[in-house]
């Protein structure tokens, strides 16, 4: 298994901050020097304007509820300029867009949309909520373009080909042809499908990513990775299909479960850990706003995932070598997810498990020291995630899951 050296993130010295390391595709912190390139007493700009070396950071703009809803707010409509991330991977470059109230910018949908016919893929919790608003962003001023919709059942456990089959059943039942457009509106199950489906059909049709999810918004709409869950493991079956863009509306947050909300912060964690030692110690420091949804630390936290996530990809799309990285605790956690059952935990807690397991692993192979354990099990916990595995989860189970699924992430 090759390792990737790639820029450290968590140090219990300052003068480590120079350092490298290397993150197997295992998700484990490999040796011979493990350092988290910051010291506890740097100080962190409270404004959100950190400075990177290696990523861009444009001032991000961004407004929405703090609270939990169970329907989103009749605003005003948004013109204030989204921030943008370039994916840059040549010819198939693409931006994200982020900010608040960006469903109501139908230009920025409509400019990706190819042909006539739009396919939206959801589901059964998000369609009541954005499905109605996303027609209407792709259709405002340009009654030319028609719309289909499709509507899955809810949750990982229904990540599977039967699942995959009904977009394809309307897709083919809609007559739609190469030019069309699939839309992925929905968190990573629904992105991950939509995606697979988009790559599948008719071998290949335009598909854009609006991701209402932070899990989604930060990690799985960014970077290609498309794909259903086989019985034996998960995401086994997929394709790497580039959307044609990423649109985050931030206010589709407002009505995201907390228990979503906590799952989708183990993936922003996970960027401070391996490679942005800066935004980790701002993460240690704004854990609890992000918990309560401040608006400005959310939308900071998501631009600088965004940018991290973007960087990597676009210096290895399809995980040759640094993408390997992203796979933090992803190892220990797949095979949570599959052996316990797709569904039973979400993938942010599955995940945040197995960082814990592979932090643990990694210092008693004497690659990390123990402050690094102990920092990294606090802000989980902080963050209301597990950091140890289901108990019916046996070292057996987990090695004959990992032993399948260990390249699937």
């Amino acid at each position: 298994m090759a390792a990737n050296t790639i820029s450290l993130s968590i140090s219990s010295t300052a003068a480590a901050s120079k350092n490298l390391h290397s993150l197997d595709s295992r998700g484990l912190i490999p040796p011979p020097t493990i350092c988290f390139p910051f010291s506890s007493s740097k100080s962190i700009p409270g404004e959100l304007s950190l400075s990177s070396t290696s990523i861009s950071r444009s001032r991000m703009r961004a407004a929405g509820a703090s609270q939990l809803m169970n329907e989103p707010a009749n605003e005003k409509r948004s013109t204030t300029p989204p921030t943008i991330v370039e994916v840059d991977l040549g010819n198939r470059s693409y931006p994200i867009y982020i900010g608040a109230g960006l469903l109501d910018q139908s230009q920025l949908l409509q400019r990706h949309v190819h042909g006539k016919r739009v396919l939206v893929v959801t589901n059964e919790r998000v369609a009541p909520l954005y499905l109605d608003k996303t027609v209407d962003a792709l259709t405002r001023g340009n009654p030319n373009v028609s719309v289909e919709s499709v509507i899955l059942p809810d949750g990982e456990k229904y990540k599977d080909m039967d699942t995959l089959m009904k977009v394809f059943d309307k897709a083919i039942e809609s007559r739609l042809d190469r030019r069309c457009t699939f839309v992925a509106l929905g968190g990573g199950v629904i992105g991950d499908m939509c995606g697979y489906a988009a790559a599948s059909y008719l071998r290949g049709v335009n598909f854009i990513q609006i991701p209402t999810t932070v899990m989604a918004q930060v990690d799985s709409s960014v970077g290609g990775k498309t794909g259903i869950n086989h019985r034996l493991g998960k995401n086994m079956i997929g394709a790497f299909y580039q959307p044609q863009c990423v649109l985050v509306d931030t206010n589709t947050l407002n009505t995201l479960p907390d228990r979503e909300m906590a799952s989708g912060l183990a993936e922003v964690i996970k960027y401070g850990i391996i490679r942005d030692a800066e935004f980790f110690e701002w993460q240690e420091k704004n854990i609890e706003a992000l918990l309560a949804r401040d608006p400005a630390a959310l939308a900071y936290a998501i631009k600088r995932s965004c940018e991290n996530k973007a960087d990597v990809v676009s210096q290895d799309e399809r995980e040759s070598g640094l993408r390997a990285t992203l796979n933090l605790g992803h190892t220990f956690g797949h095979a949570i997810e599959t052996g316990f059952g797709y569904g039973e935990w979400l993938h942010g807690e599955a995940v945040a498990a197995g960082t814990v397991m592979a932090v643990d692993m990694s210092y008693r192979l004497g690659w990390i020291d123990e402050s690094i354990v102990e920092r990294v099990n606090n802000i989980l916990k902080r963050a209301k995630l597990p950091t140890t595995p289901p108990e019916s989860m046996t070292v057996s189970m987990f090695k004959s899951i990992m032993a399948v699924s260990l390249w699937s992430k």
